[in-house]
């Protein structure tokens, strides 16, 4: 499990039964929704919470830097509440599923001086691709 609601709480961010929710709902491993399915669930909780409110309340948590966005297939992004542990993804290419991977090494090290063009990297996202293993099975 995540500690998205610990966090939240810890930044004395103000716990509506609104935000309560959409953080419920965000918080676990390989957690990787989209705003819609993130309303979707909440509904089924708190059936009068808006989909304004869902999407309000995770530009407010990327914004605390709580939750991280993620785009892996160029469509919707999603929310990843693993945003104090470094990672990268596995994406399924037939399912869309993702789950969060922890490689050994140093992916910044890996780009040698001269494919840094000057720049001075801060940051790298990597993401691999495959078939899941529920995927293959359905092949």
């Amino acid at each position: 499990m995540s500690d998205l609601l610990e966090r939240l709480r810890g930044r004395g961010w103000r716990m509506t039964a609104q935000r309560r929710v959409v953080a419920e709902v965000l918080d676990g491993d390989h957690v990787h929704l989209t705003a819609d399915e993130v309303h979707a669930r909440a509904v089924a909780r708190l059936p009068e919470i808006s989909r304004a409110t869902v999407y309000n309340t995770l530009g407010e948590m990327v914004s605390l830097g709580e939750v991280v966005e993620v785009s892996t297939d160029r469509r919707a992004k999603r929310y990843d509440p693993n945003a104090h542990r470094p990672h990268h993804h596995l994406v399924c290419g037939h399912c869309g599923a993702i789950r969060d991977v922890h490689p050994s090494g140093n992916p910044l090290a890996d780009l040698p001086d001269t494919e840094r063009f000057g720049f001075t990297v801060s940051d790298v996202e990597v993401t691999y691709r495959g078939v899941c293993p529920n995927c293959v099975a359905t092949a």
